[in-house]
């Protein structure tokens, strides 16, 4: 009878420590007591740092100037389009220009900045400027890889949808963003993406060069995708049970 009682124990010990993924565990836009809340905070644009790289587009009609600094000429609407990195003083270097700072400037800032040193050698000069580098990373149980943010408030939700989806294992209390500032240190935003709350807050918008990073759930290793596989585990214990209580006959004690 003790024999029973023991293998018994084990495997309801065994049991105890399998189980599914609970909705609590890993759903989305939940709202209730155990879930924090977090305060909205209205959207910031990106602004350029230090390393980034700038694309722009000069339109002129002027078919003298056109040759000599566009690089192409179609009726009389010439385009030039090239990439340039911003360098640890701020500036940027554009061709028959002096160094431009742009570091802190949004994207519609730094188009009007050098649209206004452009005209004072093209007067009819427009230009159309953007970010060339717009992209974001993802590490941990989230897939790894490099995505592109292909519009601006983008959310960690259509980032995350870039990337697959979290997996059941990731750690959805502990999400992080590390989030790079130029010459200064980087800032790591840490949040449960559970919460509905998150709608709207400093954590909801993905920018250029985040790197977003999922750690995987401790308790994960004795977790079950679903629940067919839980009961299969079920299964195989009590066959194991029956197996030993039929053939180990005695037991030390």
């Amino acid at each position: 009878m003790r024999k029973k009682i023991f293998i018994l124990n084990l495997v309801a010990i065994a049991m105890a420590f399998t189980g599914c993924y609970p909705y609590k565990q890993v759903g989305l836009l939940q709202e209730g007591k155990k879930m924090p809340i977090y305060d909205s905070a209205a959207y910031q644009p990106y602004r350029l740092q230090v390393n980034d790289e700038i694309i722009y587009r000069v339109i002129t009609m002027d078919e003298t100037i056109a040759k000599t600094l566009l690089a192409n000429n179609n009726n009389n609407n010439s385009q030039y389009a090239n990439s340039y990195r911003i360098y640890s003083d701020g500036t940027v270097d554009l061709p028959f220009l002096d160094p431009i700072r742009l570091e802190g400037l949004t994207e519609l800032e730094a188009q009007d900045t050098v649209r206004k040193y452009m005209r004072e050698l093209i007067p009819d000069a427009d230009v159309k400027l953007a970010l060339y580098n717009k992209q974001f990373t993802v590490l941990g149980d989230i897939g790894s890889g490099v995505k592109y943010v292909y519009k601006d408030r983008m959310t960690i939700f259509q980032a995350l949808a870039m990337t697959g989806d979290l997996m059941l294992s990731g750690d959805r209390r502990h999400v992080r963003i590390i989030r790079p500032h130029g010459n200064e240190a980087p800032e790591v935003l840490e949040f449960d993406i559970r919460t509905k709350s998150i709608i709207d807050s400093q954590y909801y918008y993905i920018y250029p060069n985040d790197l977003i990073y999922v750690s995987r759930e401790p308790a994960s290793f004795f977790k079950q995708a679903n629940y067919s596989s839980f009961l299969a585990i079920i299964m195989s214990s009590v066959s194991l049970l029956i197996t030993v209580l039929n053939y180990i006959p005695n037991l030390p004690f």
